[in-house]
């Protein structure tokens, strides 16, 4: 049966930690206040981390342009076949 809805990608979540300076952890802060403000919806500064890194790193072309290259398969090398009419006969 094909189902209109594709099947839904594994979500399951890492935790990952990092330590902030306390410009930035005031800079979140405010980050989350102000997106309080806009929406109306509280929401903690650990749930909005995630979502802020993928909108930078999808707005990053050159990192995804970078990270394409990297996944791209390498071609395969052979090792080098000398050519027979530049072999040495002895």
């Amino acid at each position: 049966m094909t189902l209109k809805l594709e099947k839904l990608p594994d979500r399951a979540s890492t935790k990952i930690s990092f330590t902030a300076d306390a410009e930035l952890k005031a800079a979140l802060n405010d980050y989350a206040e102000i997106y309080r403000k806009s929406y109306g919806q509280k929401e903690t500064v650990a749930d909005l981390i995630p979502f802020m890194l993928q909108a930078f790193m999808n707005a990053d072309h050159s990192f995804k342009r970078a990270r394409k290259e990297l996944a791209a398969p390498r071609p395969k090398t052979h090792p080098a076949t000398p050519n027979p009419s530049q072999t040495k006969e002895e």
